[in-house]
């Protein structure tokens, strides 16, 4: 009896052990077939970031893909792995090499963008050739040029690790016009096309305001949506510059959020961000929203185009004028010549996040901001709009202005005042440690970009507060030439 048992205990364990392997290989199928949104965000999120570091920083993939992706990010992203297309230009990304499916096209003029329905072809066709911007010399000043006249006080300051900061790869100071001080990280030059995140916002304000200095928006323009039961056709152009339209917008980073499924899971970015609901009446609160940002850039998009008024939501084809306008009409004016915003799978420019620009391009515009929208004597931004633009926006407690702008510095409830800042300070802020403070009464711009995730709590203010101080105490600054 003992016997005959022993093979039928051996046969029901190989049928257990074969119906584990069969649910196992199922799942398996399952999690490839169809992953968790979570692994797509990062598998796209890594083929957009090697992608648009590859081809348009002209950076080393693996460098980009150990030091911007996995190093700063969850430790499943150790498992990514990256195949380049270099003929196609095209970046695919996934876990343990099949799961995940993420996808980016890299477009002239355009950048890179992820194509989550797999559509590659489509979206390739949003691509322009860009005019060429003269090259800056660096035995000519900048910003004509990029040779710095450096003032050995304050290049001490930023030379300082404690007030540059974990990670930073670019740092420029400005005063008078003049670049005074500046430093690059490991690997980077004042070159080199670094990304802006969130510092893309007020850019994408300024391309609002030369759509209502051509008279093809007013600055109350309302009608984005049409007439509906939820009270969105009330939102108007002053409720989204102010980040108070009232519509829902997550902006969490680092997990499952509006801000990551619309940037790595629609091909329409603009679209998604139109459809939100309704949480509160335009005007009444804030939210710092990516969401707002994509819905201002297709709402200039479609001015410069000659479209009506009418639904946010609503796409049609992005034509090569308007691609190519913040490069044609902004960026080079300024000599911008790294400058570059990307756009979606869609046509749609990520005015929210997707700017691409070296330190002394990004440099040049807080110079213009600091100028009043004013360059080389044109004035390219409506007369006082900028001004505007730093005004407090009244549903952000002081925190925000009316035009895509900080009021104060990162993080926390006003934290300038420990820095005793100028009342008159105003701040670009991006993801991970960019920013760019202009203080008109001191005539000063100061940008630092680098790569410090927000749990490092770097605060540029100390820097900004030293290099005021040195000011303060009389060191002789180069002056513009009259």
């Amino acid at each position: 009896m003992a016997a005959r048992a022993i093979p039928r205990l051996l046969f029901r364990l190989l049928l257990a052990v074969g119906v584990i392997l069969i649910l196992l290989a199922g799942a398996a199928w399952a999690l490839i077939a169809n992953p968790p949104e979570l692994l797509r965000i990062g598998a796209a999120y890594a083929a957009k970031t090697v992608c648009s570091n590859v081809f348009v920083a002209g950076r080393e993939a693996a460098r980009v893909l150990a030091d911007d992706v996995q190093a700063p990010g969850h430790p499943i992203l150790k498992h990514l792995k990256i195949n380049i297309d270099q003929q196609r230009k095209l970046v695919r990304a996934d876990l343990f090499g099949v799961i995940g499916g993420g996808v980016a096209v890299y477009r002239p003029g355009t950048g890179c963008a992820v194509a989550p329905d797999g559509d590659v072809a489509q979206a390739s066709l949003y691509n322009f050739v860009p005019i060429k911007i003269w090259s800056p010399s660096p035995s000519v000043p900048w910003p004509t040029g990029s040779m710095a006249e450096t003032a050995p006080a304050l290049q001490a300051l930023v030379n300082q690790d404690a007030l540059a900061g974990p990670g930073v790869r670019g740092i420029a100071v400005i005063h008078r016009g003049r670049l005074v001080a500046q430093r690059f990280g490991d690997g980077f030059t004042p070159r080199t096309p670094l990304p802006g995140w969130s510092l893309t916002k007020t850019v994408n304000a300024a391309l609002v305001g030369m759509q209502i200095a051509e008279g093809r928006l007013s600055p109350q323009q309302s009608g984005f949506w049409p007439e509906g039961a939820d009270g969105r056709s009330r939102i108007a152009l002053p409720h989204l510059m102010a980040m108070s339209s009232g519509l829902r917008f997550d902006e969490t980073a680092g997990g499952v959020s509006d801000l990551t499924r619309m940037l790595y899971l629609e091909p329409d970015m603009a679209a998604y961000a139109a459809a939100q609901p309704l949480m509160q009446a335009a005007g009444t609160a804030w939210n710092d929203s990516s969401g707002t940002a994509m819905l201002l850039s297709r709402i200039w998009q479609r001015a410069a185009a000659g479209a009506r008024t009418g639904s946010a939501a609503k796409n049609g084809p992005t034509s090569v004028a308007v691609l190519s306008l913040p490069h044609d009409r902004l960026f080079a004016p300024l000599g911008m010549s790294s400058a570059l915003i990307e756009a979606d799978a869609r046509g749609n420019l990520v005015g929210s996040s997707y700017m691409f620009a070296s330190t002394h391009d990004w440099a040049r515009f807080g110079q213009f901001l600091l100028q009043d929208g004013v360059w080389q004597g044109k004035r390219i931004l409506p007369d006082g709009f900028v001004a505007a633009m730093s005004q407090p926006a009244p549903a952000s407690g002081g925190r925000y202005g009316q035009g895509q702008v900080w009021r104060q510095g990162p993080p926390g409830q006003n934290p300038d005042l420990a820095f005793k800042l100028p009342a008159d300070t105003y701040w670009m802020l991006g993801q991970d440690g960019q920013s760019i403070a202009i203080v008109p009464s001191r005539e000063l711009v100061l940008v630092r970009l680098g790569l410090t995730p927000e749990r490092l709590h770097y605060q540029p203010q100390a820097l900004l507060a030293a290099i005021l101080e040195a000011l303060d105490a009389d060191i002789p600054q180069p002056r513009r030439a009259d």
